[in-house]
């Protein structure tokens, strides 16, 4: 996708914005299910500096691009103590959950607005457009169950202990079960993705 620097701009823009809510959403839910590990660590904001992360948020993209791969970032992780958590995996789930949940709803506030004010400012238009897209990107992607992604939380409150077992295995390698998501079955999926991304984007704008 070739963009111009305006086109740029508006995708940082809303890609920060989005992130920055994903994870506070990730937090708030976190704190009011008993834990305030990730509040007392600042992560209750809107404030990107307070998500990013060196390694896979800025690095981890421009090392997939130079390779020629698929671009992805991920935000800081959410410090959360699952112990503290009401229902322990099920309450980890939620939490887990809030997180693309607050990205396909975005998608569905910027979508209303995208289809019903009349605006004839192209740059406005374009905003709406992206944001929307994004937030889908996002909500789709960390649904994936695959460790450390949102949907391996939801995944794992309800798996066999075989499963859990497996899936705690592939967290414990941290940043290298990411680029192996990424090089190695990433490609198998990407059709699929981008599939459930255009599905779910043409309901959202229909």
């Amino acid at each position: 996708m070739n963009l111009d620097f305006t086109e740029i701009l508006i995708v940082i823009g809303v890609l920060a914005f989005s992130i920055s809510v994903h994870e506070s959403v990730h937090s708030i839910v976190a704190y009011f299910l008993g834990d305030s590990s990730s509040h007392d660590h600042g992560r209750f904001s809107l404030n990107p500096l307070k998500h990013i992360d060196p390694l896979t948020t800025i690095a981890l993209p421009l090392v997939l691009l130079l390779a020629g791969g698929q671009p992805f970032a991920a935000a800081k992780p959410v410090q959360i103590n699952s112990g503290s958590l009401k229902w322990r995996e099920v309450g980890m789930a939620m939490v887990a959950a809030a997180g693309p949940l607050s990205n396909l709803a975005m998608a569905l506030i910027f979508s209303f607005a995208f289809n019903t004010i009349v605006t004839d400012s192209e740059l406005t238009s374009k905003i709406l457009l992206y944001a929307i897209q994004i937030n889908v990107g996002l909500g789709v992607f960390n649904l994936i169950p695959f460790p450390p992604l949102d949907g391996s939380r939801v995944l794992y409150a309800i798996a066999p202990d075989w499963l859990r077992g497996i899936m705690d295995r592939i967290e414990s390698f941290g940043f290298t079960a990411i680029i192996f998501f990424m090089f190695i079955l990433y490609p198998f999926i990407d059709s699929s993705l981008l599939s459930a991304n255009r599905w779910v984007l043409n309901l959202f704008l229909s």
